[in-house]
């Protein structure tokens, strides 16, 4: 698991030329480090992978993975448009400098406000109910207007990861989707757009083509009764990325080669022209550029197991507790050292569920020590919470030697942000 930006220098964990021994001293723990070149790299092998097949493809960045302006502006000096689920993505994305246009919104149980606001700034809206299309109707009409297809076709990594079955909460089916089409194009919509997303973390691009090819075939049936024409076709992300060491990598280029082998071939038979085809990765793109440190607190033997207790908690990596996920943990400043016992790594969190990871063969642990969680990029920080009173931690990023904090560590004077005390409590 020890790849660019990864490196091991003389048994120190380094991060794109700065070591993690040297990160952690100067910028203190939990820390999360984020690899600029790492993040380049992946846009750049997804964007030429596709863009090789079918020139009209257009790389949408989720955001949600992570927010930080700064993973925004590097992926948009990259070319990259942007995906957001909220205001606050919205608000951020134009922070970062993407124009209305570069932004897709696709929202669920969406409230008039938050609709409004949307479509104040002018960014694509993605519909995912009729409710949705009524309450913005009444607002005003969208210029562009795309609808999300329940494709029924699902996967994931977690079964709380699946995005598209008969049971999920996204999306429109065939019928649904029709009559808004219809709707919005009464009501004067001028350009449409078609999108789905499936899950999240997927490795077999199987029900991804399979999902495909069926948002295709509904593409066709609303273009020939609606007499809607799509300006993109917009398969959405969920690429995963491999966690594990026996985990083999997504074939970028094989999925590239199928998906749009099946893209040209459907929009040729089915009569739909030439839409650009979207992709809205997010962890494919910043999952592997990130590692989280972490100092050991302690170290305690019970007549059950060992426990290694560390200064990151759930509130800073609530992956391995929510999901039951796995992160590859290697002790940083002894990557030499060869394994010598299974133990926990577990957080400061009041609850049983705080680990990062249990029955972990690892090199003997003392105090003191630093570890390092690898592929942490995607929904760490985006997930981490001030739970316990903890405030959240710092977040670095390095690029060929050079390091920077990129977003603040915050106090314990951030916790009592916005908060007031009730007039008749101030005696």
């Amino acid at each position: 698991m020890i790849k660019p930006p990864l490196a091991n220098v003389n048994g120190i964990l380094h991060i794109d030329g700065v070591s993690a021994v040297k990160l952690a001293e100067t910028y203190g723990t939990p820390l999360y480090v984020i690899g600029e070149s790492k993040i380049r790299e992946n846009y750049r092998r997804l964007a030429e992978a596709f863009k090789r097949n079918y020139g009209k493809t257009r790389i949408l960045y989720s955001a949600k993975a992570n927010t930080n302006l700064s993973i925004l502006k590097i992926l948009k000096t990259e070319g990259a448009w942007v995906d957001v689920v909220s205001t606050g993505e919205i608000y951020l994305a134009l922070e970062a400098g993407f124009q209305p246009s570069q932004i897709l919104y696709t929202g669920v149980s969406v409230s008039e406000e938050e609709l409004s606001y949307a479509f104040k700034a002018g960014v694509t809206i993605n519909i995912d109910s009729e409710s949705q299309l009524r309450k913005l109707l009444r607002i005003g009409v969208p210029h562009t207007l795309s609808v999300r297809i329940n494709t029924e076709i699902g996967a994931g990594h977690h079964e709380y990861t699946v995005t598209a079955s008969k049971t999920s909460k996204f999306g429109v089916d065939e019928k649904t989707a029709l009559e808004i089409y219809r709707t919005a194009r009464l009501a004067g919509v001028e350009k449409f757009g078609i999108h789905m997303h499936i899950g999240s973390g997927i490795l077999n691009p199987d029900p991804y083509i399979k999902a495909a090819e069926r948002l295709l075939q509904v593409a066709k049936n609303i273009h020939e009764v609606a007499g809607v024409n799509f300006e993109f076709v917009d398969v959405g992300g969920g690429i995963g990325v491999p966690y594990r060491p026996d985990e083999e990598e997504f074939d970028i280029e094989g999925f590239a080669d199928k998906l749009t082998v099946l893209f040209k071939e459907k929009i040729q038979s089915c009569g739909l022209g030439e839409p650009e085809l979207w992709l809205e990765p997010g962890r494919y793109l910043v999952a592997e550029s990130t590692i989280l440190l972490t100092r050991v607190n302690m170290v305690k033997q019970t007549p059950y197991r060992k426990f290694v207790g560390v200064d990151a908690g759930f509130n800073v990596l609530i992956r391995p507790t929510m999901y039951g996920s796995y992160h590859h943990v290697v002790v940083a400043n002894r990557l030499n050292a060869e394994p010598a016992e299974k133990c926990d790594i577990v957080g400061p969190i009041c609850e049983s569920g705080d680990f990062l990871c249990r029955e972990r063969l690892l090199p003997e642990v003392a105090e003191g020590d630093l570890i390092a969680v690898l592929t942490a990029g995607a929904y760490g920080y985006s997930m981490s919470s001030q739970y316990n009173s903890r405030p959240r931690p710092a977040e670095v990023l390095v690029k060929n030697g050079l390091h920077e904090v990129i977003r603040e560590r915050e106090t314990l004077q951030d916790l009592l942000r916005g908060q007031k005390t009730a007039s008749w409590l101030n005696v």
